[in-house]
């Protein structure tokens, strides 16, 4: 089953309904979305309780997928709006906590940004206070490297869109990330 495309393993789980296609779809990818959710939402438990639950989603909205993106876009696209909308619910109920690890390296930001190791507090501060949906969309483009055409698929807006949005999230980052550094 190692050699069955995504697309092939929902195909067959719809037909057949055998655990296995959908067990061999949760193998490739359950850390995946452990991983971005814990990126998004910053906090083990919840990612490990998000990871059970958006792939109970996923197995109860399994003939939903079209096939007009990848598997994994689509899968990328359920976990992104289940963690913000989680984020939401969280912040509504004032039981959001706020962690200095973003899951990804300072380093490879560094080079990226134009800054040096000292302020890598800055960094972390900066991504702390700025708005959910600029640092989401930072973290889409810069930590998972995702192409302007993916992260347009997964926020359902055009490209042009998103490099608008990344424009204007880089700068009111930078504007941040400068106030701090002064500090």
């Amino acid at each position: 089953m190692k050699s069955f495309s995504d697309s092939l393993l929902v195909q067959n789980y719809l037909d057949f309904r055998e655990p296995k296609y959908f067990d061999e779809l949760y193998m490739r990818y359950a850390n995946k979305v452990f991983y971005k959710s814990y990126s998004i939402l910053n906090d083990r438990i919840k990612a490990e309780d998000a990871t059970q639950d958006i792939f109970m989603k996923i197995l109860l909205n399994l003939s939903k997928f079209t096939g007009k993106s990848s598997f994994s876009t689509w899968l990328y696209s359920i976990t992104y709006n289940y963690c913000i909308d989680e984020i939401r619910r969280l912040k509504k109920s004032r039981i959001i906590s706020v962690d200095d690890d973003y899951g990804f390296d300072i380093e490879d930001e560094v080079d990226d940004l134009g800054i040096h190791e000292e302020d890598a507090i800055a960094l972390r501060s900066t991504l702390d206070v700025i708005d959910e949906t600029d640092r989401i969309l930072l973290l889409m483009k810069y930590q998972d490297n995702m192409m302007l055409r993916d992260i347009a698929e997964t926020l359902k807006l055009s490209e042009s869109a998103v490099k608008m949005r990344l424009q204007r999230a880089k700068a009111r980052f930078k504007k941040k990330y400068l106030m701090f550094r002064k500090l």
